[in-house]
């Protein structure tokens, strides 16, 4: 189980991110603990009204908690990790909100600790926290005898392509696939020994290096777009700077997005938008089952839900049926045997919550393996567009050069017959 985590601010945009069922197909709020509100915006507006007693200004710790793609965890196992968390950092008795998420038939758990100490009036100090979830999510993989990831066996086999969440996001508003096109920047940079030959190795792709606006290094692609060579490449600006020289040197992204827009040409505008066109097209059926999935599955876990709580209180009222009342109660009180029915009721009531969230765990996987089946699909028409858009790229690179070498070939040619006119 891959554990990210973050101290941060703003409760309300974490609360919007953590209730988000716009980009999630399912949110189930776990657990509000500790809070006077049973809400996940309340719980977190009063972390922040209390950080107003302190001078800290990143008042939560935020983990979220990714199980292998293939696999379907129990709620126990995600419970489990938040207990090793909070005793490794100590947040144990802190307040806290836990959330699951639900996406493309992943199923994945964010929690949120407040980390004011509200008898101290003070924030928790949180050193090494990253160490700290890698030596925690490396003993789950290998308790649960999942595949360990690369990273975990050496260091030095860390996935390049890991791409941050500003990084990942940038890419998705851009309609870019985002591993392809870290790859392409990544992959330009290694086979160039200097600035010219990383210029062309951008072109081939259909991207075009520029002064991005704090005097950094940028690449603008074809829709215009800027992207950090620092972030997407994964060099410093110093080894930028040491092989690409003086930003200002280059052109701005401005001027580069007008260089762009006089090579692009109608056909090309034509051809970018029928590919987006056929994808949108061929992926409607898709998303219709993903929202017909989506509804089937809520109206089912609501149905449980109300089984549930119906069946709850029938068994809360057997329960209730045992404990004698008036002298007979007193008199079992004497003999003690009215604490034996007690003892007897509170094992009944865990065990049967415990039943209830097995039978609530076997619907969710039972859904989350047919989410699973379609996502196959969806993936397999995703790789395709993927590539033709990658390929897309390499021609629109091909073509401009080509367009460069017309422009050269037609100034020599203007310039040749020019001199030969004035020889006349």
């Amino acid at each position: 189980m891959m554990l990210e985590g973050n101290q941060r601010g703003g409760a309300y945009q974490m609360a919007r991110h953590l209730m988000n069922t716009q980009d999630n197909e399912h949110v189930e709020v776990h657990e509000i603990s500790g809070f006077i509100s049973d809400t996940v915006f309340g719980a977190l507006e009063e972390i922040y009204a209390t950080s107003k007693g302190t001078k800290c200004k990143q008042f939560m710790f935020s983990v979220s908690l990714n199980p292998p793609q293939n696999e379907t965890v129990p709620i126990e196992y995600f419970e489990n990790a938040l207990a090793r968390i909070e005793d490794k950092t100590g947040l144990s008795g802190q307040s806290r909100v836990v959330v699951f998420h639900e996406k493309e038939g992943r199923r994945h758990a964010h929690c949120i600790w407040s980390r004011i100490d509200a008898d101290e009036m003070k924030a928790i100090n949180l050193p090494h926290y990253k160490r700290k979830l890698n030596e925690i999510s490396k003993d789950l993989f290998l308790e649960h005898g999942w595949d360990l990831p690369q990273g975990f066996i050496d260091r030095a086999m860390r996935n390049p392509l890991n791409l941050s969440r500003d990084e990942w996001q940038q890419a998705k508003r851009n309609k870019q696939d985002p591993l392809l096109l870290k790859a392409v920047f990544q992959r330009a940079w290694q086979i160039s020994d200097n600035k010219h030959a990383f210029e062309n190795a951008l072109k081939e792709h259909g991207l075009w290096l520029a002064q991005g606006d704090r005097r950094g290094f940028v690449a603008v692609d074809y829709n215009s777009k800027p992207y950090s060579l620092s972030k997407w490449a994964g060099v410093k600006t110093r080894a930028l700077k040491q092989k690409l020289g003086d930003p200002e040197e280059l052109p701005t992204v401005q001027e580069t997005q007008n260089h762009i827009a006089q090579k692009m040409t109608q056909v090309l505008k034509e051809h970018i938008k029928s590919i987006e066109e056929k994808f949108k097209n061929d992926f409607a059926p898709f998303k219709f089952a993903i929202q017909k999935l989506k509804r089937d599955h809520t109206r089912e876990r609501k149905e449980l839900d109300e089984q549930h709580k119906d069946r709850w209180l029938l068994e809360e009222q057997k329960r209730m049926n045992r404990l004698p009342h008036g002298l007979m109660g007193l008199w079992q009180r004497i003999t003690g045997k009215y604490y034996k029915i007690r003892r007897m009721n509170e094992e009944e009531t865990i065990r049967f919550k415990r039943r209830d969230q097995k039978e609530k765990q076997t619907l969710i996987n039972k859904q989350l393996r047919k989410r699973q089946r379609l996502q196959i699909h969806i993936q397999k028409l995703r790789d395709k567009h993927n590539h033709i858009v990658f390929d897309l790229r390499k021609d629109i690179g091909h073509y401009t050069n080509m367009r460069n070498l017309e422009d050269f070939k037609f100034r020599a040619e203007t310039e040749h017959m020019h001199s030969q006119m004035r020889h006349l």
